[in-house]
């Protein structure tokens, strides 16, 4: 993926995030990727990925577990 760097690029990563989950890459009640796997994956920070995770999860499309990391609902 290409991240438009001028712009803020966490709502980008959301973006491609949500559209290989609409695609299915992950499946209801599987592990989500890690912030640091993800981060290499598209080249930018944890805090990043951290971010679009949040806005996953507000969007009711990750749980967070304290310690154990995000699955996809």
């Amino acid at each position: 993926m290409d991240l438009d760097r001028s712009v803020p690029v966490w709502p980008q990563v959301a973006g491609d995030l949500r559209r290989r989950l609409d695609a299915g890459e992950w499946k209801s009640g599987e592990r989500f990727p890690g912030t640091v796997t993800l981060a290499a994956e598209y080249d930018v920070t944890q805090s990043t990925i951290q971010k679009a995770v949040v806005a996953l999860r507000q969007e009711g499309r990750l749980r967070t577990v304290l310690g154990a990391g995000s699955y996809v609902l």
